[in-house]
């Protein structure tokens, strides 16, 4: 890993994440922060530009986004006066634009290795009726996404929890978490939960992640079996209970009307997870 991209907002969260991928560079001979911001224009707005071909709301809105804009230069000279002369570059990239739609272009132009959010997480009608742009990211970007709501030292990261069905075939999500592993020094717990509306005997559960990990050669693992009420409570619960730092999973980045009935369990755990959540979207 040599690249990371750190979406912005100066919220609290968006800091937890700056730090963290600061502390991830102390594991990597070279590493490239990039810090974007998105700087939201309406939808509803005319739409003119500014020099360099950047675009901004017409009419009374003009005035608000050119300060705005001069004010995060600002804001963003500092932050980058404060990374100056450590082992890592330091970028920032200021857009303008939809959030996600922006957030999803850098992932494409940027190319990086990791992308490392803040997410404030929510619930009720606003998790169904909006969903949050970590999960958007989550469910759409091609490299791994690490989210993140409170502080997190990664020197820590000593427990991961994968969690699974353990069905399918995952060279690449198996190597990915391997490397997970490798990076952090941890130990994985690879876990199944077993729901009310899906059940089977531990002696089936615990058969598959053991071919799982013997397939991939995983070492310094945990097999576990879980049960809940649900796959995604099941998922926070365990982690809260082994006291894990780090949850992995994989999303299959299912959107449209699919997306809409089915769901996704790594949102959800992206969602309600008070600690670090690693995602890969498998093909």
């Amino acid at each position: 890993m040599t690249k990371v991209l750190v979406p912005f907002d100066f919220s609290e969260q968006a800091q937890n994440a700056l730090d963290l991928s600061v502390n991830l560079s102390n594991k990597f001979d070279s590493v490239e922060i990039t810090v974007l911001h998105v700087i939201e224009v309406p939808s509803t707005a005319g739409m003119g530009t500014m020099g360099g071909g950047e675009l901004i709301p017409d009419y009374e809105n003009q005035i608000f986004f050119i300060e705005l804009m001069d004010r995060r230069k600002d804001q963003f000279r500092e932050l980058e006066s404060k990374h100056v002369g450590n082992n890592y570059t330091f970028r920032t990239k200021i857009v303008l634009g939809n959030a996600f739609q922006s957030i999803s272009s850098a992932i494409v132009e940027e190319d990086p290795d990791l992308v490392v959010m803040g997410s404030k997480g929510s619930s009720g009608m606003e998790e169904v009726l909006i969903g949050s742009n970590t999960e958007k990211v989550v469910r759409s970007s091609h490299c791994p996404v690490l989210t993140v709501k409170a502080a997190a030292n990664p020197e820590a990261f000593k427990k991961i929890v994968f969690a699974s069905d353990f069905r399918e075939d995952q060279d690449e999500l198996a190597d990915r978490l391997k490397s997970l592993q490798k990076w952090f020094d941890a130990d994985l717990y690879l876990v199944i939960i077993n729901t009310p509306g899906s059940f089977e005997t531990t002696r089936e559960s615990a058969e598959r992640i053991k071919k799982f990990a013997n397939k991939y050669n995983i070492e310094h693992a945990v097999a576990e079996i879980y049960n809940s009420n649900s796959e995604e409570a099941g998922i926070v619960e365990f982690a809260e209970d082994i006291d894990a730092d780090m949850i992995a999973m994989a999303t299959h980045g299912r959107s449209g009307l699919i997306h809409l009935f089915t769901g996704s369990i790594a949102e959800d755990v992206v969602n309600h997870a008070k600690r670090p959540v690693w995602t890969f979207k498998t093909k």
